[in-house]
């Protein structure tokens, strides 16, 4: 979508993704190598009763589920900002996630470009809210 289709209070929901114990220990074991996300016994003994996704694994689940929806498409330049990130229940494994996405900010940019800010709500098949989180993209008009 260009700049101009976007409005404030647009949402978009994504579709949904499982998150198993072998993603969870392969993300972890590259980019958040802690306990909690790989040591199965050591993580039961401790705050959450067992494994749980790390949240920059969430960030960028969250944030494949909307780009996979195809709405920027080929329209988006690059992200700009990630704000006020939030990560309000762990993700355990065969957790199954899902992404409302709300429209909350639009400004127009120079050389025919926007800028839009999007909120991202990332919820478990229980429907908690797991992740949320401001994402800005310059955006062709």
């Amino acid at each position: 979508m260009k700049y101009n289709d976007f409005f404030v209070g647009q949402v978009f929901k994504t579709k949904s993704i499982t998150i198993t114990k072998e993603s969870i220990t392969r993300f972890a074991a590259e980019f958040d190598p802690q306990y909690m996300h790989l040591d199965e016994d050591k993580a039961k003994r401790g705050r959450f009763n067992g494994i749980i996704a790390s949240g920059i694994q969430t960030i960028a689940v969250s944030f494949k589920l909307w780009v996979e929806t195809g709405i920027y498409g080929d329209d988006v330049i690059a992200g700009t900002a990630m704000n006020n990130l939030k990560f309000i229940n762990p993700v355990y494994p065969e957790d199954e996630l899902y992404t409302i996405v709300e429209v909350i900010e639009v400004r127009e940019k120079k050389n025919e470009t926007g800028l839009v800010t999007v909120l991202l709500s990332t919820f478990n098949n229980k429907d908690e809210k797991v992740f949320e989180g401001d994402l800005s993209v310059l955006v062709k008009q």
